[in-house]
């Protein structure tokens, strides 16, 4: 009898650390699970740091520091520092080279505030705090979506996915993911009114605005289309048109910034397109909506020793991919209309303006949202495993971008 008592009455290991995981509230879980990824994402750069030899960037043994400070970080340390040209610089042919035009403000001068002068500490608590905002954002975002556990697990994958190393370093996609989660909400949601301090914000943040503009486009049809099941107050009609031309104004605005401090009004096109020259021998001059993505098919095609028709027919196929994935997939399309509509409109915004390169695994987190499709309520193992996947593509994007961090391929 004793014995049965005793087996009874005793708890095992795992389902006290289980029952006691369910009684804290969310926040603290995902501060918990937060601080695990970034103590993961500081062992991964810890090792860069031993395997990085004198071929790479970073040469032999660099610091943490210095990582916070690489590749673009040193633009916006720049920027901060110095401002913005006011004279673009050219090569002797008279071609506009790369220059701080490129990187948007706020997060370059945020940095130094916050830092009290070192940018770098700055840039580095704005980076870790921006994630960590992030990841309460995502699951405020997902879990009327699909459920409360599956989004935990959803800021498990963000947290700890193949770009985490950004929550990390001197680089704005944090903020701007931060930004964009939270008006993702709010227009969801049909909250409105503080989109009009948000949009000016994220603008100035980083390039990406206008496909939020185009977002809010697709997101009034959307809510007209649907007006006899769900009601359309004529206000809500009135903000979305309003946010919508207020983004469009945001996203050229700094084209126009640019023009007139330098008094080339293609300064900022012309700056972009400099980056271009690193991949393409012979670049086109002007920028033509799409042309990057067509011109890079056939770069990479032949980079893999194919012909360029074949990268042509890559293109295609990664287009309609990407189109059936956000249309039919059952675990994409529970993530809800305004979560898809973002999704596609990023998209064509990147296939209309950008280049594809290594960075371009950079410009895909603010499909963050996305990660709720992994999520979904599947088996235990499945899970797990998708946090192992996670993990390895981390450690394999830190290995190629900081630790070798020496070929053209090796660009965050």
């Amino acid at each position: 009898m004793a014995e049965r008592v005793l087996t009874s009455g005793s708890t095992s290991p795992w389902r006290s650390t289980v029952r006691g995981w369910a009684r804290l509230p969310v926040t603290g879980r995902i501060a918990i699970v937060y601080l695990l990824a970034r103590l993961v994402t500081t062992g991964f750069l810890v090792l860069a740091g031993t395997l990085s030899t004198s071929a790479s960037r970073f040469g032999v043994d660099p610091t943490l520091g210095e990582y916070v400070l690489g590749w673009d970080a040193q633009w916006y340390w720049w920027v901060a520092e110095n401002g913005y040209p006011q004279t673009l610089p050219r090569t002797p042919s008279g071609e506009v080279t790369e220059n701080a035009w490129a990187f948007m403000p706020v997060y370059a001068y945020l940095a130094k505030f916050a830092g009290f002068g070192d940018w770098g500490a700055g840039a580095l608590l704005i980076s870790l705090a921006a994630g960590f905002l992030a990841c309460l954002a995502l699951h405020r975002l997902l879990r009327p979506r699909i459920g409360a556990g599956a989004a935990m697990w959803a800021v498990v994958f963000f947290a700890n996915g193949p770009l985490a190393a950004l929550f990390q370093v001197g680089y704005a996609e944090t903020l701007f993911v931060l930004l964009l989660l939270v008006a993702l909400d709010l227009a969801s949601r049909h909250r409105y009114p503080l989109l009009y301090l948000m949009i000016p914000v994220m603008g100035f943040t980083r390039p990406g605005i206008l496909a939020f503009a185009l977002f809010l486009g697709l997101h009034g049809i959307s809510r007209w289309l649907r007006r006899g099941r769900e009601p359309l107050p004529v206000r809500d009609m009135v903000h979305i048109v309003a946010l919508g031309a207020l983004a469009t104004v945001v996203g050229f605005s700094w084209q126009v910034i640019a023009g007139v401090v330098t008094g080339d009004p293609g300064a900022y096109l012309k700056t972009e397109l400099s980056w271009r020259r690193n991949w393409l021998a012979e670049p086109s001059p002007e920028f033509f909506p799409f042309e990057g993505f067509v011109r890079g098919a056939e770069f990479w095609a032949r980079q893999w020793g194919m012909p360029a028709w074949a990268g042509w027919i890559l293109l295609i196929a990664l287009v309609v991919g990407l189109a059936l994935m956000l249309l039919r997939a059952r675990s994409v399309r529970r993530l809800g209309i305004d979560i898809r509509l973002w999704s596609a409109s990023y998209l064509l915004y990147l296939l209309a303006v950008f280049f594809p390169q290594s960075s371009t695994f950079r410009l895909l987190m603010p499909l963050t949202p996305l990660v709720g499709a992994l999520a979904v309520p599947r088996s235990r193992a499945y899970r797990w495993g998708m946090l192992v996947v996670c993990l390895l593509l981390q450690w394999l994007w830190i290995l190629a971008m900081y630790a070798m961090a020496q070929t053209y391929w090796q660009v965050p």
